[in-house]
């Protein structure tokens, strides 16, 4: 298995996300847009076999679907049935492991995908509403996909509308302690962070090529910590880049990050 030395932005993320599932074993993996799909998809292939996929409608996998328009005689993989009853079943038995894009986290790791700016009942902007966000904060791992790692997503305060549990001692639910909560990644555009820092402060563990530390917290809107000795996030890997090709035969991939770069930057970003 050789290291390649040319890939794009996207796929580097989509490589360092996968990592996000390689030690779950049989759970549902849950990929919110185009690229964590690829990345869940992706460990599936390489580093954890036991993951379960679904076709998004009611069946589980052997092989999950490639993304975009298939060919007309595609025939997917189905391994099971997985209907909405089985798929709560997983969810409130913390048998899933989702990556979702928040558009706002703060310092305690609490998310926003409801609405920004204003009143509750008069935002600035509207978003999606919380959904199921609580529900499954509490009852199973989550990690993050930031393809834009800026002030505005990761902000000063408390989010505009908190739609997920965090470490925020004065708002655990009744029964909960710290160490419940189960929010593993934040993979970036610049790096890949955790929240094992400090008194589970956000804790960057790889930087990107070609990205600083420095540079990463000033597109922070709270202080962060890092490991003694950061490392530069794990390179795709020929292997890993012929299958992600096959997952995503259209290049979708391309489209999810502004302009794409090259997955090994210059100096600065």
């Amino acid at each position: 298995m050789t290291t390649a030395t040319q890939f794009t932005l996207a796929e580097l993320l989509i490589c360092a996300a996968s990592r996000a599932f390689a030690e779950d074993g049989e759970v549902l993996a849950t990929g919110i847009g185009v690229l964590p799909r690829l990345a869940a998809s992706l460990a599936m292939h390489t580093q954890n076999p036991d993951l379960m996929m679904t076709d998004s409608e009611a069946f589980l996998l052997s092989v999950p679907n490639p993304v975009g328009t298939r060919s007309t005689d595609f025939i997917q993989a189905n391994e099971s049935w997985m209907g909405f009853s089985r798929i709560f079943d997983n969810v409130w038995g913390g048998h899933r492991h989702a990556m979702i894009g928040p558009t706002q986290i703060d310092r305690y790791g609490q998310a926003n995908i409801s609405a920004i700016g204003g009143t509750y009942h008069a935002p600035k902007i509207q978003m999606l509403g919380v959904r199921g966000l609580p529900g499954n904060s509490i009852s199973h791992a989550n990690s993050f996909f930031v393809p834009n790692h800026s002030q505005q997503v990761f902000v000063e305060g408390e989010c505009d509308v908190v739609c997920s549990i965090g470490y925020h001692p004065e708002r655990l639910p009744k029964g909960y302690e710290l160490d419940d909560i189960d929010i593993r990644y934040v993979i970036t555009d610049l790096c890949v962070m955790d929240w094992q820092g400090p008194e589970h402060t956000l804790r960057v563990v790889s930087l990107h090529p070609g990205v600083t530390f420095d540079e990463v917290q000033a597109c922070t809107g709270f202080a962060l910590s890092c490991l003694n000795d950061v490392p530069t996030t794990v390179f795709p890997t020929e292997q890993q880049l012929d299958i992600i090709r096959q997952l995503d035969p259209h290049n979708l991939r391309a489209k999810q990050l502004k302009d794409n770069p090259p997955g090994i930057r210059g100096d600065g970003v």
